[in-house]
């Protein structure tokens, strides 16, 4: 399966204003809504069309549905209807309460709200037809046009609605977040925490309440006054006890967004409380300090006003902060900003992000179980200086998620497990080998690997160089990556590439006895080659021949005098990049050295490549097994060293240039 490739190089993340326009004409919002105002007509949107491609992409749709714009519909449809509160959200026939828990936790943020719902859209004057939203997606900000046909049956809506039946900014963003994942059935199950990260840009954390820190009521306390999304859900032990629903009316298995936490005094006490909301709009908690407990007659009238506490079966309801701890087992905050992640507000965070792939046969090389091809995988520095105030160490957050999996649901991608270890570097640069994981343990690694789009944590580290490690759990399997790193100092530069080997001395007699000088427009060279390659490496390379072809180019390479033939001083600088190294990789003496070995194999020859090229040269000489034979071997050599030679030249002609331009100055 094929995957956009994005460059590893760090990058400042974007600013919030600058929302990317996605729409396939390449026009923005405002041109496609001029044009429509211009010629008189509703916009209809050719990337997400209304039709079944955009509801579902494995099965019919269970009625028939009619798309249908809002004014045809309700008589007066508005936008927002006395402004965007969580009660606007009321669960459909589609089951992603994950992103309807969100939604709800985005209206308790004003400027968050605003950014993702722009609030200059109505079905008033200039209305068009065309509504766009904003989301964050591995550190850019898109922006996502729509038209306003939504799904109906018998004249309502039949995915999320809002409980004024004439508004319709919930239904919309709805349909913008369908179509930035390919279609409403690619919103089925999910986790909060995605769409809370697809809001804000922000980072996010979960905890297992059972084993939460004591102080944890303060840390949802903090999080929530800081504007953080909070959400949280019970675990089921079997895909039975999906959205059962216990004795006490809460849900298992769905995601239910946390609106408040505050204190109310109670017969002479202070009781914590916390105010979960269930997406649908209804059922809800009946213990304590549930809407009709006999809890809240022994509380002032005006204690219950500021708590906002009624009694509406709307999905909203007060706890009891042991009640909460004891019926729900995780909590997710999605940090908004990264200065709001420490306790010190002063603490000012870099935020370094890394875009990678792990491609079959050179980049996806599994987890530390998998020890023959961990080393494989992408490996990103971390420069550690600055501690924590009062501390010996220093503390960063890695945010390792994988791309587009949503999307690629329709082709039968799934979320991968992943996750990450943190190694303590060694002095040397370069891309870490085999042997330094076989004898060296981690510093630290991700809690676990696990099949959810981002796995992150906090981590605390003594100053000095590091490796992270992504990976996949299983080796071989293919996804976009982005890793963002969360620290007080950004990662250092790529190292340059490393220096070239030796010639051995044995080879320089034995050229001398077999070469002599050797036309490279005869066949000599051809029978030549072969047969060093036979004398000096007898019982070490298995192969049947190497090419005409590839002789040919050798001398092609290596003829600095240009005289078409090939002296020793010449061929010595190529042999030296090839001898043992093949040999060296070829473990089994098989004739062939696997995909894996390929980046070592180089960086021996002197040649320090980043991902996109090794996956490049993977495709071109790997076969189906990932294994590269000796010939192809030679060939990856002078195809290296000829666009090496041209990228030199091109350096030195621009420094010649710069040079007589200061001169002329």
């Amino acid at each position: 399966m094929p995957y956009t490739y994005r460059h590893s190089r760090p990058r400042s993340p974007p600013l919030p204003q600058n929302a990317r326009a996605t729409h396939s004409s390449g026009r923005t919002y405002e041109e496609l809504k001029r044009q429509c105002q211009q010629k008189g007509t509703l916009f209809e949107d050719c990337d997400f069309p209304a039709n079944i491609s955009s509801l579902f992409y494995s099965e019919k749709p269970p009625i028939p549905f009619v798309w249908k714009r809002p004014g045809e519909i309700v008589k007066d449809p508005q936008f927002i209807v006395g402004g965007a509160t969580r009660t606007d959200i009321c669960q459909g026939d589609l089951g992603d309460c994950w992103l309807l828990a969100a939604i709800a936790s985005l209206t308790l943020n004003e400027k968050t709200l605003a950014r993702v719902v722009p609030q200059d859209q109505n079905f008033g004057p200039g209305y068009a037809g065309i509504f766009h939203f904003q989301f964050w997606q591995h550190n850019e900000w898109l922006d996502i046009v729509i038209d306003d046909r939504l799904p109906t049956f018998k004249d309502r809506l039949v995915f999320l609605h809002s409980a004024e039946h004439n508004e319709f900014w919930s239904a919309l963003l709805e349909k913008a977040y369908a179509k930035l994942n390919g279609s409403y059935e690619a919103l089925k199950g999910g986790s909060t925490l995605e769409a809370m990260e697809d809001f804000t840009g922000g980072v996010g954390e979960m905890y297992e309440v059972k084993k939460a820190p004591e102080n944890f009521y303060e840390i949802l306390g903090k999080a929530l006054e800081r504007g953080s999304m909070v959400g949280c859900s019970i675990d089921i032990s079997s895909a039975a006890e999906s959205e059962a629903r216990t004795p006490f009316g809460l849900i298992k298995g769905h995601a239910y967004s946390v609106t408040a936490i505050d204190e109310v005094s109670y017969r002479g006490r202070k009781v914590q409380l916390i105010r979960p909301r269930n997406p649908w709009g209804q059922v809800e908690w009946n213990g304590r300090w549930s809407d009709n407990s006999s809890e809240w007659q022994s509380v002032s009238p005006s204690e219950r006003k500021r708590l906002c506490q009624t009694v509406l079966d709307d999905g909203e309801f007060w706890m009891n902060f042991e009640d909460f701890k004891a019926h729900f087992d995780k909590v997710e905050i999605c940090n908004l900003t990264p200065d709001a992640l420490g306790d010190n507000a002063t603490k000012k965070w870099e935020v370094t992000v890394h875009q990678g792939s792990w491609i079959r046969g050179s980049t996806a090389g599994g987890c530390r179980n998998f020890l023959d091809t961990f080393w494989t995988n992408p490996q990103i520095k971390l420069h550690l200086t600055e501690k924590d105030d009062r501390q010996d160490e220093c503390t960063f957050i890695a945010a390792l998620m994988q791309k587009n999996r949503r999307k690629l649901r329709k082709l039968g991608a799934e979320m991968l497990t992943i996750g990450y270890a943190i190694y303590e570097s060694p002095s040397k640069d370069g891309h870490l080998n085999k042997d330094f994981f076989r004898y060296h343990p981690s510093k630290a690694r991700s809690k676990t690997y696990i099949n959810l789009r981002e796995v992150s944590d906090r981590v605390k580290l003594p100053p000095g160089d590091y490796v992270i490690v992504p990976s996949t759990f299983e080796p071989h399997q293919e996804a976009d990556f982005c890793l963002r790193i969360f620290s007080e100092k950004k990662p250092p530069k790529p190292t340059p590439p490393q220096q070239e080997t030796e010639e051995e001395k044995q080879f320089r007699e034995l050229f001398k006895q077999v070469a002599g000088k050797v036309s490279a427009y005869s066949e000599h060279f051809y029978f030549l080659f072969n047969l060093i390659v036979v004398l000096f490496s007898a019982k070490d390379i298995k192969f049947e021949k190497v090419s005409l072809m590839t002789c040919r180019n050798i001398i092609s390479l290596m003829d600095s005098s240009g005289n078409g033939k090939l002296e020793f001083n010449e061929f010595k600088i190529f042999w030296g990049k090839l001898k043992n190294i093949y040999v060296h990789f070829d473990s089994d003496r098989s004739g062939t050295m696997s995909s894996y070995e390929l980046r070592s194999a180089l960086t021996d020859a002197g040649f320090q490549l980043n991902n996109y090229l090794l996956q490049l040269i993977v495709l071109r000489y790997s076969d189906d097994r990932f294994q590269i034979d000796f010939d192809d071997f030679l060939n990856c050599l002078i195809r290296l060293e000829n666009a090496s030679r041209v990228f030199l030249a091109l350096s030195k002609k621009n420094r010649e240039f710069i040079n007589l331009n200061i001169n002329e100055v």
